[in-house]
């Protein structure tokens, strides 16, 4: 349950290693969140994350989980429910994948569905279902602005993140009632290990802008956060322009 002051007490991340992720943790702890679960697959990585945390004094705990291990999913998140209440869920895994090699080799392409559409869909509903039968607790889900509108430059992982933002928003509305709130987070370019080696684009952003805005959204239960801002408008005008015209841009 949250504290007196409003906030979380715990947090569970899939996707335990990823930097957006882990900033949102460490503010939520430094927020005087108690408790961490990091669910990802078994690495250094993922056990150098949890020391990190524990150093800021949280009660970190580690649990093997894999996106596309979906069979998986209800077990393995269920015994993270069982140990008690989880405040917040930051479904935070994904893959960018390689578009080129995606049109070359299609399996590669299933692969970034399966994970960033498939596997977050099923971890998504088994979370969903146990924050609604504890009846309090907040769902973030990482999307991207690249869901918007899929660009030539990578329509296999645009697209794949359009199909999780329209599940989360409709998941959001199901949702609606129950005490359990849903906020989708639409991120443009974040400078990160996974976009290393990548021209960045206008308005990018850290994952600590993103940990921000994530944290300000909790705090006005936001149903979604944009990040920067400024990308709202920028991809309400590009949602609408005319194929025609968008096919002409460099992107």
């Amino acid at each position: 349950m949250k504290d007196a002051f409003g906030s979380p007490q715990s947090l569970l991340v899939l996707g335990g290693t990823s930097e957006i992720a882990l900033a949102t943790a460490r503010r939520l702890v430094a927020r005087r969140a108690r408790t961490v679960w990091l669910a990802g697959r078994p690495s250094p990585a993922l056990e150098e994350a949890a020391g990190r945390l524990r150093s800021l004094g949280a009660e970190v705990r580690t649990v093997a989980f894999d996106a596309l291990d979906t069979g998986a999913h209800e077990e393995v998140l269920g015994k993270v429910f069982a140990e008690g209440d989880i405040d917040v869920v930051l479904l935070a895994f994904g893959v960018l994948g390689d578009q080129e090699r995606a049109e070359a080799e299609p399996a590669t392409a299933v692969r970034v569905a399966q994970t960033n559409y498939t596997g977050a869909v099923s971890a998504g509903l088994v979370c969903a279902r146990s924050l609604r039968v504890q009846g309090h607790g907040s769902l973030v889900v990482l999307s991207s602005a690249a869901g918007q509108r899929a660009r030539r430059s990578n329509f296999v992982y645009g697209s794949s993140k359009a199909g999780l933002d329209a599940f989360a928003q409709g998941l959001g509305d199901a949702l609606y009632g129950t005490g359990v709130h849903v906020m989708v987070v639409r991120p443009g370019f974040v400078r990160t290990r996974m976009t290393a080696g990548l021209e960045p684009a206008p308005l990018a952003t850290t994952p600590q802008a993103v940990a921000g805005a994530i944290e300000a959204g909790l705090r006005r239960r936001s149903e979604v956060v944009w990040v920067p801002e400024a990308l709202r408008p920028v991809m309400g005008v590009l949602r609408h322009m005319p194929r025609a015209l968008f096919r002409r841009l460099p992107v």
